[in-house]
């Protein structure tokens, strides 16, 4: 039986309080995989992720994009929760074609050239055109800041005026 991802979520926080308690709860995982390159090398931010894992009662791996997606050929049990930084990450496991209905877009500040979606969500134009691509491949896109809060169904945006064409 190959490992289970109940769900991606992008977010350029990766995993902190929100993430690691209620979505961990919510989706019912044993495992939160962060898929991040520099992370993947970086003992610091590992560890503190750890601790929210950990007062989450989960496991928790880190992986290099290119790692993660030769580590899903193999047999694994796992319920998973894969969380990404950017947009663009969450294109390449949609690239290689990775077992998930869902990708959920949680925050991502503000930063300059990028536009607002929505109060967390700040996209650049390569953004949009990434998420389109995601959208296009089958992938359900939404965004939802936690479990219980109003869903945003993200199919086609239009980075000129960021409306839905």
């Amino acid at each position: 039986m190959k490992a289970s991802i109940k769900l991606v979520r992008v977010d350029n926080r990766l995993v902190h309080g929100q993430v690691g308690i209620t979505w961990t709860n919510t989706l019912n995982i044993d495992t939160i995989v962060v898929v991040d390159d520099e992370v993947a090398v970086s003992s610091f931010p590992q560890r503190l992720m750890l601790n929210v894992a950990k007062a989450a009662n989960v496991k928790i791996r880190f992986y290099a994009v290119n790692d993660f997606i030769k580590a899903l050929q193999n047999e694994s049990r796992q319920k998973l929760f894969v969380v990404v930084k950017t947009i663009q990450v969450a294109k390449q496991l949609a690239m290689a074609k990775i077992e998930v209905e869902k990708i959920n877009i949680g925050n991502i500040h503000y930063e300059k050239g990028r536009k607002p979606f929505n109060k967390k969500v700040y996209l650049t134009s390569e953004d949009v055109e990434d998420l389109n691509y995601i959208s296009d491949q089958g992938y359900h896109v939404f965004y939802q800041d936690v479990p219980g809060t109003s869903i945003e169904k993200i199919n086609h945006l239009d980075f000129s005026n960021l409306e839905r064409r």
